[in-house]
């Protein structure tokens, strides 16, 4: 199940997030956002828990990202 912009609510399932576009020329605090997620390049992908500050990081840089739910 991908996710779209800005629908993401706090939860107890695990998501697996993969960064699909580049920081560079984004905003400090976005790049400061992946960095904090764990994302480090274009197709790395990182597996976290779906709590308040995560989502809200998600909502912060969700066109950078693709969300999906981890298996």
């Amino acid at each position: 199940m991908q996710t779209t912009r800005k629908n993401l609510t706090p939860s107890d399932a695990q998501l697996e997030i993969t960064q699909i576009k580049s920081v560079i020329g984004g905003k400090q605090n976005q790049r400061d956002t992946l960095r904090s997620l764990g994302l480090k390049r274009i197709g790395h992908t990182v597996v976290r828990s779906a709590d308040a500050v995560t989502v809200g990081m998600l909502n912060t840089v969700s066109h950078l990202v693709k969300v999906e739910e981890a298996k």
